[in-house]
């Protein structure tokens, strides 16, 4: 098994802190109105049917073998011209669609930006969801994990989710007069494995051109920043059990581009914490973000 797998495997069973709910159960796929079919076409060789499940009370799918894009749409005569392509993350064998998704689009439409929730292609894994937690644990069993992969190696390995964030941008653009969208204002925020796809959309993702980005308790490891690389939002908690003693190095190469960026490091709130309320500084990630973008002219000021 790769690096990136067995990182994509451990980002799996992160868990948000939270004790209650925490068993996975498995549930009917919901309702998922408006969502819209990509033409990245299925992933080759899959061959499990798509399923969905509940922990942590919010729900995630797994064995994603095709590609959708969920609009929520801001009230037009609210909306700024903005919008921002939301990826959930799960490691590339699950996504947190609730938490890590619908929530947040739902709050960026709220304040007058078109959300797009990228529900992207996944690593396959057991169909059953006993099958799915013994592969966990016995993914976990080892001592001595393999190191983590280098930033430029993870991109490598996640070529059809890098396919399917570029058609996600290509679709907006396509309908962005229909969205109210204006087409070089669309940015991406992507959580743990979705903000590593976000940072590979925007240094690989050739034609996509993100306006900004996001990075939301996704690695900070140091890449090759391009000269005309997109203003970048970062957070991440110190207690984080992933990344937190990784270095910033991404953050000092975005600063040593002389690109805009902007880093909240906060005390406590592990992995996973997305839209969930806690008792840690960390909930309040959304409210800097939507600040950033403020500053930035991607959201109206409130009066």
């Amino acid at each position: 098994m790769t690096g990136i797998a067995v990182l994509a495997l451990a980002l799996t069973a992160v868990t948000p802190a939270l004790t209650q709910n925490d068993r996975m159960a498995a549930i009917a796929t919901p309702t998922q109105p408006g969502a819209i079919t990509l033409d990245t076409g299925p992933l080759p060789g899959a061959t499990a049917k798509e399923a969905w499940h509940s922990q942590y009370g919010s729900v995630f799918a797994r064995n994603v073998s095709v590609a959708t894009l969920t609009p929520f749409l801001p009230d037009p005569a609210k909306a700024t011209g903005a919008a921002v392509v939301v990826a959930p993350g799960g490691g590339f064998t699950t996504l947190s669609m609730q938490n890590e998704g619908w929530d947040v689009a739902k709050a960026l439409a709220a304040r007058g930006v078109a959300a797009f929730v990228l529900k992207y292609r996944l690593n396959p894994t057991p169909a059953d969801m006993a099958g799915y937690e013994r592969q966990m644990r016995e993914r976990f069993s080892g001592a001595n994990p393999p190191p983590r992969p280098s930033t430029e190696a993870m991109m490598a390995g996640i070529a059809p989710q890098i396919a399917d964030a570029r058609a996600a941008f290509k679709l907006i653009r396509a309908r962005a007069g229909e969205w109210h969208v204006q087409p070089d204002r669309i940015g991406m925020v992507g959580f743990s494995a979705g903000a590593m796809l976000t940072m590979a959309t925007a240094l690989a993702g050739q034609d996509a051109k993100p306006a900004f980005i996001a990075d939301i308790y996704g690695p900070l490891s140091a890449v090759t920043v391009p000269a005309d690389a997109p203003p970048l939002f970062a957070t991440l908690a110190a207690d984080d059990p992933f990344f937190a003693n990784g270095g910033f190095g991404l953050i000092e190469a975005w600063k040593t581009a002389k690109r805009p960026v902007e880093f909240h490091l906060y005390e406590q709130g592990g992995h996973g914490f997305g839209m969930y309320q806690k008792a840690t500084t960390s909930t309040g990630w959304f409210d800097a973000f939507a600040r950033w973008m403020t500053m930035h002219g991607w959201i109206a000021a409130r009066p």
